[in-house]
């Protein structure tokens, strides 16, 4: 029986043991989403990047995606929403990506044995990913600004329940318990949940909050991004 390990954000990865586990970076509003949408939409590579100053040395050999407090970067190609990632943009492209949160927490993750980047856009295909990859699943939320945030712990408690009710997982991990019971409270209208997270309010400031729907659909589609190499490809 493998085992779940929810962590609420990056502050607290060195707090865990996590080198063996599959992990997932998680973060919902906005990155991973619309990393998941890059893939979709026919991306070949996404370079997360941490730092701005790294950034820069992939300018005018990648398509620049990139945002610090939710608005794009003055050197950017395009932002962080979903909506940008469109088939005529990314088909076929590199991308460099660089977020306030997302992306550092994607390198952390690739710590770990392997790493996946996951949203509800592809929920149900990364479980099958953390089931066939036989090994324990560590699930690391972005946060905001090393802080909890609503819409990682939703998600991640939706990914642990999906888990142990496949019968594979188990958990003792109270951040894990606690992440199912939220998603326990919001399954049932998780547009209506998260109205309440405060990075609603942080998005409808950048006239960015018609992401927010979109961001919480659930499966549309089997593509789970997997880091090789220093960037994520289509698994």
């Amino acid at each position: 029986m493998h085992r779940i390990t929810v962590c609420f954000t990056p502050v607290q990865f060195p707090s865990y043991s996590h080198d063996d586990a599959n992990a997932v970076a998680i973060d919902i509003l906005r990155a991973t989403s619309s990393i998941c949408t890059a893939f979709m939409n026919g991306a070949e590579r996404v370079i997360p990047v941490s730092t701005v100053e790294e950034l820069k040395s992939h300018a005018g050999r990648h398509l620049i995606a990139a945002e610090r407090d939710g608005i794009k970067l003055d050197f950017a190609d395009i932002g962080n929403s979903p909506k940008y990632f469109t088939r005529a943009l990314v088909a076929g492209k590199t991308i460099a990506y660089s977020t306030t949160n997302g992306t550092h927490t994607i390198n952390l993750a690739a710590q770990c044995r392997n790493a996946a980047a996951g949203s509800f856009l592809n929920l149900s295909a990364l479980c099958r990913w953390l089931e066939e990859g036989n090994r324990d699943a560590f699930l690391l939320c972005a946060g905001w600004k090393g802080r909890f945030n609503l819409e990682d712990a939703v998600f991640a408690g939706a990914v642990a329940q999906k888990l142990t009710d496949g019968g594979q997982f188990t958990t003792e991990c109270d951040s894990a318990l606690a992440a199912m019971d939220l998603w326990s409270l919001a399954k049932n209208d998780l547009p209506g949940y998260i109205r309440k997270a405060a990075q609603n309010e942080r998005l409808r400031k950048i006239n960015a909050a018609d992401t927010i729907p979109y961001c919480h659909t659930i499966d549309l589609t089997d593509i789970v991004p997997v880091y090789r190499d220093g960037a994520l490809i289509r698994n």
